[in-house]
């Protein structure tokens, strides 16, 4: 007797397993970043000096930062392997790598038990994840990208930030649950390292998972000469896209960061709300951002990619300052203003990652993301929450940040004229 395996079956196991390989990946990278954070008072607490609480919040935020200094040589390393050996043995190492990181802030001795050590810890912590993060992103993007059916690339893109939201979604309901559920002694003591272990245990899951991946077929149907082109020369041909993946990225990376993972915990610190309330208003303009990303991404299939983004830079610098000047002294008012901006920043968000693979050739298609991307990132996103702290509370001038974030957005918008329309573009060519 003759067995037959119905294809349609195995391609949604097949479509299952990478949605899920790709996705929690990506989700544990997201949740890393979003609990330092959110626990960024317990951190500056515990690593560092209490002599001067302001002066720690800062330093712990400068550390912050610091993590994103270590990007791009991340992208262009996981790049290189993702366009030499595999997009598969890119993305697993690199959710691999960000678990030491989560696992080293987890099991940090205190400031008091052994002085600045302590700090110079967290720093390199903080750089381990920086080095995987940089290849985080632009493998498992560009991975998604490959295997996505060519007319629902705009769709799937979504995933990414899909699935990092949820991560960041977890990571504020677990900072939630631990405020409501712990005394603010416990807390201080031990409870703030909860979030990190169990950022270890998930990047192990995590990179089981990846390793039962199939490589993208765009990438096996790459002949031995072109995989084993030079890198630099094929990155200084491609100058222009990657000018455009830092425009398109710059006033996105500072937004977001600022509207859609900061938020609660400056409105904690510099507004004085609620921390509980706080981090329930993050959850509830999570869920908003999550909902509206699929919109956004169908919509690319089928009106085009250009559209959708230039719309969402427009919507989102045309609301910041409302938005801004709503939220004041209460939790309602952050919920509302974190919704309507996460509503117009997922526009964007939902289908860069399509765009950013379509702008380049499968040779350089990891690493040509991956080293731009990252340097923006790193330059205007890491530093946004400093500046934002800074500026806000020590030079009490917030204005001079929020027009420095429109400022941005109105780059990007502009930026969206020079990328070609990419929808339904073969990525094999």
């Amino acid at each position: 007797m003759t067995s037959t395996v119905n294809p349609q079956l195995t391609d949604r196991a097949a479509t299952r397993k990478t949605i899920i390989g790709t996705g929690i990946g990506n989700a544990v990278e997201w949740y890393d970043w979003a609990i330092y954070a959110t626990f960024t008072p317990f951190i500056a607490s515990q690593l560092f000096s209490k002599a001067d609480p302001a002066s720690a919040v800062l330093s712990t935020l400068a550390i912050f930062a610091v993590g994103f200094v270590a990007r791009p040589f991340g992208g262009f390393l996981f790049g290189w392997i993702g366009d030499r050996i595999g997009r598969k043995t890119s993305m697993t190492l690199a959710v691999g790598l960000a678990s030491v990181g989560s696992l080293m802030i987890g099991v940090a001795p205190s400031f008091a038990s052994v002085g600045a050590w302590a700090s110079l810890m967290l720093l390199v912590a903080r750089l381990v994840q920086g080095l995987a993060h940089g290849g985080e992103l632009p493998s498992s993007q560009t991975y998604l990208s490959e295997v996505a059916p060519k007319e629902k690339r705009g769709f799937w893109a979504t995933l990414i930030y899909t699935s990092g939201t949820v991560g960041i979604l977890f990571g504020t309901l677990l900072g939630a649950v631990l405020n409501m559920a712990l005394s603010t002694e416990v807390m201080n003591a031990w409870g703030w390292r909860i979030p990190f272990l169990i950022g270890a245990a998930l990047g192990l899951y995590a990179l089981i998972m990846r390793s039962r991946l199939h490589e993208s077929d765009v990438f096996e149907g790459e002949s031995p000469t072109e995989k084993r082109a030079p890198i630099w020369p094929q990155i200084v041909r491609h100058r222009k896209q990657a000018m455009q993946v830092i425009g398109l990225t710059v006033g996105l990376t500072v937004i977001y960061y600022v509207w859609g993972v900061v938020a609660p915990s400056y409105a904690t610190t510099a507004l004085k709300i609620d921390r509980g309330e706080a981090l329930w208003a993050g959850v509830i303009g999570n869920l908003v951002f999550i909902a509206a990303l699929p919109f956004w991404g169908k919509l690319s299939d089928r009106i085009g990619r250009k559209k959708v983004p230039w719309a969402g830079a427009i919507g989102t610098g045309i609301m910041h300052f409302p938005m801004t000047w709503l939220l004041k002294d209460s939790a309602w008012q952050l919920a509302v203003s974190m919704s309507v901006m996460l509503i117009f920043i997922a526009a964007s968000a939902a289908i860069v990652p399509a765009v950013y693979a379509e702008l380049f050739p499968t040779s350089i298609r990891t690493v040509g993301v991956g080293v731009p991307y990252s340097i923006c990132v790193a330059v205007f996103g890491g530093t946004a929450p400093y500046l934002q702290q800074w500026l806000g509370t020590t030079m009490q001038m917030p204005n001079l940040f929020n027009v420095y974030a429109v400022v941005l957005l109105a780059i990007s918008a502009v930026f969206v004229f020079s990328i070609p329309e990419t929808m339904g573009k073969d990525l094999t060519h």
